[in-house]
């Protein structure tokens, strides 16, 4: 009877362990942006039970952040893929990352782009990992096309041929942008035979939703079909026009075939200028994860992480209800850091041109001054997050060095031009005298100042933000706290950058002394 009975048990244990396993994962609440800040070009993979995603770097590094979900609407910032800096071939515009996950090597590609040193042309380039999480080794440039290569895509045909898609940027010398597939070998390093193009953004600029540019393919198989989906207008500034449409094929080489209501993804009332994501199932459901910019907040966040489930017409097309709300609460963006911990926290970041020096500890953040960045000093920033918010920092006056200006800054461009020159407007404290200042490509101007206490030990400066451009600053003296307006309403629009929100964070500027902060405070309005 007993051994009937453990066989009885035994069965239903393999039974429901089996059911277990089976069970579809739980209904999907979506809460946007599901990446807040700047997050461009988001790329997510599922391995096992868990999701990874990575995002443009653009130029600060480290680069390309590695994030972990399971459920793809929380995400932890755990890695970078470069936590060291910029492979020694690269320059700067590091964009696209696209992930994809090998099972049968147990080991993660990431197809990236970025611009070669030697000849300033964009490139696809990859590295690979036996993690998500883990350390990255970089095998270099795949593809530079004279009219550079970009946003690269992985797919595997219908014989078990891997293949690397990629656009080429013909749009940046006036010409069409085909869609390149190219045969590449299991250890990903090497492109085989040919390149054949798949498709190329409509003839008629003018007229079509396209415009002059198709970019961002995303190729995913469902049923008989495979479905590309792609992006066209222009991306990333003030007057983007962004839209996503949907291209399919029986086969990865083509025929390709448009679908004649495209595009799918356009503007609602909450998100604007939308595209270039990538398509990751959920259960029985297949979800976008794509980035566009908050109609509310317009360019100075930046491009968010926007997560959105596909439906399907009766012909067997993707398409979207195009109802994505912004519906996170601000009050959950908020950041504090006394810089306690053996390490930085990973969500800081700083320019790929800069190697800085620092230290963090009991006594706060000891950070290196310098003269870089077109004179704005060392800095060490992260993404805006909301268009309402205030930043405090407490800063060591007693053990920071008299020759470093401490403080904070709103991080942009000189202008909204692709590759314009850093700009910041700032307060910084040095010998008794809290400053607030501008600095756009070098041109530096003072926008106000203020005399403090000599006896002071400690001094807190405050920017306040509203509208996203908006900059008011205070010091903050005494053991009562009083605080003392410096600067109110500064406009700071002029100088958000092209493909990029601000950034905000600390600036130490001198002739390498040390700045000391023993402390940052975020709130989100």
């Amino acid at each position: 009877m007993k051994k009937i009975l453990f066989t009885f048990l035994a069965i239903t244990l393999v039974f429901t362990t089996s059911c277990k396993k089976e069970q579809p994962e739980k209904p999907l609440v979506i809460v946007n942006p599901v990446l807040a800040g700047d997050r461009p070009d988001p790329t997510i993979i599922k391995i096992g039970d868990t999701y990874w995603a990575s995002a443009t770097s653009n130029e600060w590094s480290p680069l390309f952040p590695i994030f972990k979900s399971t459920d793809m609407v929380n995400w932890e910032l755990v890695s970078y893929v470069f936590p060291d800096g910029a492979p020694d071939w690269a320059l700067n515009n590091f964009w696209a990352p696209e992930l994809h996950y090998d099972a049968k090597q147990k080991k993660v590609y990431i197809y990236y782009t970025a611009r070669v040193k030697a000849t300033n042309q964009l490139c696809v380039a990859v590295a690979s990992a036996d993690t998500p999480d883990g350390k990255y080794t970089d095998h270099g440039v795949l593809v530079n096309q004279e009219a550079g290569s970009i946003d690269a895509f992985e797919v595997t045909d219908e014989n078990g041929k891997i293949y690397l898609t990629w656009k080429e940027d013909g749009n940046s010398m006036g010409r069409a942008t085909p869609i390149w597939a190219q045969e590449i070998n299991p250890e990903r390093t090497k492109l085989l035979g040919e390149p054949v193009e798949l498709f190329r953004n409509d003839e008629s600029n003018d007229s079509s939703w396209e415009r002059w540019l198709i970019e961002g393919v995303c190729i995913f198989k469902k049923g008989d079909f495979y479905y590309a989906t792609y992006s066209g207008g222009s991306c990333c500034d003030k007057g983007c026009n962004y839209k996503t449409g949907v291209a399919r094929s029986k086969n990865v080489l083509g025929p390709w075939e448009k679908y004649d209501k495209n595009p799918i993804l356009t503007d609602n009332a909450d998100w604007k200028c939308s595209g270039h994501g990538t398509v990751v199932p959920y259960g029985d459901d297949l979800y976008m994860l794509y980035h566009a910019y908050n109609t509310t907040g317009d360019v100075y966040v930046g491009r968010q992480g926007v997560l959105e489930k596909i439906e399907w017409t009766e012909d067997n097309w993707p398409v979207f209800k195009n109802n994505a709300k912004y519906d996170r609460k601000a009050e959950s963006l908020d950041f504090i850091d006394t810089f306690e911990a053996d390490k930085l926290n990973p969500v800081w970041q700083w320019r790929v041109t800069q190697k800085i020096d620092y230290q963090t500890g009991k006594d706060g953040l000891k950070l290196k001054s310098s003269t870089e960045n077109q004179q704005i000093g060392t800095l060490l920033v992260q993404q805006t997050k909301s268009l309402d918010y205030s930043l405090v920092a407490e800063i060591d006056i007693l053990n920071s060095g008299k020759d470093a200006a401490s403080g904070i800054a709103l991080v942009g461009g000189a202008d909204n031009g692709f590759g314009a020159p850093l700009a910041a407007v700032g307060i910084t404290v040095k010998d008794g005298k809290v400053e607030v200042w501008r600095n756009a490509a070098s041109n530096i101007e003072k926008l106000g100042e203020e005399t403090i206490d000599a006896a002071s030990m400690f001094i807190k400066l405050e920017m306040k933000v509203s509208k996203g451009y908006l900059l008011t600053f205070s010091v903050i003296e005494g053991e009562d706290g009083v605080s003392k307006e410096i600067v109110k309403d500064y406009d700071a629009s002029p100088y958000v950058p092209w493909g990029m929100g601000f950034r905000f964070g600390l600036v130490s500027k001198g002739d390498g002394g040390n700045s000391v902060f023993k402390n940052i405070r975020l709130s989100n309005n």
